[in-house]
């Protein structure tokens, strides 16, 4: 993996590669940057410029002896360790090493529901188990084969729950030319003693034009259709891909009828529009309407605060923000996206969807028709 194949990230390629340069790398790293964001793929790019035998000014040249093994992920010093779903205590990652350069090789920018499929492993849990953790103590105990630096890229620790203490040790005070580059989504989930021995590398999530752009060029879509994936994805490229696997839906057309249901108060076209409408998406676009209609929300807010040249939208759906932000107040949008938010939540998980958008429907009356906040409904 070179930096010239990951979208975007431009200051953050840039930061990475002087660190290298300027021979400031740190030991200990933590990447964190949201699902979709590419931050997998930057920190096994920047793992590859540290071991390549002839780097250049920005990037790894790709076809030393150390490049070439690192871009089919079977370097000798370049370990990983991953989520997964263990079928006994004893069950390392190196167990599921030929699936998981399958799914990084085929997809840099993949989630754990991603991975998830690619091991068929259902309802398990996922997490990584303290035999990962003694595993992970084992391996870099050992010498480096061929390069200067051992390099360890662990994803999602937030899944290293107190297993995680057996490494504070190893963290803190690595073998030397060991680095430790931790790569999540969410710091809130990770060990505040694991935390605190890294350096943070935060990196944002991908803008619309680079998601716009990729599936241009690299998907070959229409401009159009590309513009709607990328306003719904809204920076997460797993996201942007699993759209282009779902069959094109009309979802502003069915945001209009749904919300002028929502707005008069129609309960009997509402209850129809959840009875009929919204289940025949079926889950997976569920989920993507729901992002949509949060993310057109977003953007009407913005119009509300005079941000209108951070609105992404135009042609109808323009208007449609436009009127929407001269007849509803900021915090009943912000309430709406509450809801919104909690409902892709619980769809997710598989929860009924003719309950969950016929109670989203009703609390959206309650907020647009009779400006009343739904009981125990707290602000975002």
């Amino acid at each position: 993996m070179q930096f010239k194949d990951i979208i975007g990230q431009h200051t953050i390629k840039r930061h990475l590669v002087q660190t290298v340069r300027e021979n400031r790398v740190s030991h200990a790293q933590l990447f964190l940057g949201p699902e979709g964001s590419g931050s997998l793929a930057l920190a096994v790019a920047y793992a590859q410029y540290i071991n390549c035998e002839n780097p250049s000014e920005n990037d790894s040249c790709g076809t030393c002896s150390s490049c070439r093994k690192y871009q089919k992920l079977i370097h000798p010093d370049l370990h990983f360790s991953y989520p997964f779903f263990a079928s006994g205590e004893k069950d390392v990652a190196t167990v599921y090493m030929d699936a998981w350069r399958t799914a990084f090789l085929g997809n840099p920018y993949m989630g754990l529901d991603y991975w998830r499929h690619q091991l068929e492993a259902g309802n398990k849990q996922a997490n990584i188990n303290i035999a990962e953790a003694h595993d992970i103590i084992k391996k870099l105990s050992l010498k480096a084969f061929e390069s200067e630096y051992k390099v360890l890229v662990l994803w999602l620790p937030e899944y290293l729950q107190t297993q995680g203490n057996a490494l504070l040790k190893l963290i803190e005070e690595p073998p030397e030319k060991t680095l430790f580059l931790l790569v999540s989504e969410n710091q809130d989930g990770i060990l505040n003693t694991i935390i605190s021995r890294t350096q943070l590398v935060k990196i944002p999530k991908l803008s619309s034009d680079d998601t716009k752009q990729y599936l241009i060029t690299d998907k070959a879509i229409s401009e159009d259709r590309a513009n709607e994936i990328a306003f719904i994805a809204d920076g997460n490229l797993q996201t942007a891909v699993n759209l282009l696997e779902e069959d094109t839906h009309p979802y502003f057309d069915l945001l209009i009828s749904w919300l002028r249901f929502v707005v008069t108060d129609s309960g009997l076209n509402i209850i129809r529009f959840c009875e009929e409408d919204f289940p025949r998406l079926g889950r997976e676009n569920q989920k993507n309407y729901l992002l949509y209609t949060i993310n057109v929300f977003r953007q009407v807010l913005l119009m509300q605060t005079r941000l209108s040249q951070l609105v992404l939208l135009n042609g109808k759906e323009l208007d449609f923000v436009q009127k929407f932000s001269e007849n509803f107040k900021k915090e009943q949008l912000e309430l709406a996206v509450g809801l919104l938010e909690k409902t892709h939540y619980k769809v997710e998980r598989n929860a009924n969807p003719k309950i969950l958008f016929l109670d989203l429907s009703l609390q959206l009356v309650l907020i647009f028709k009779y400006q009343t906040f739904p009981q125990g409904t707290q602000y975002i």
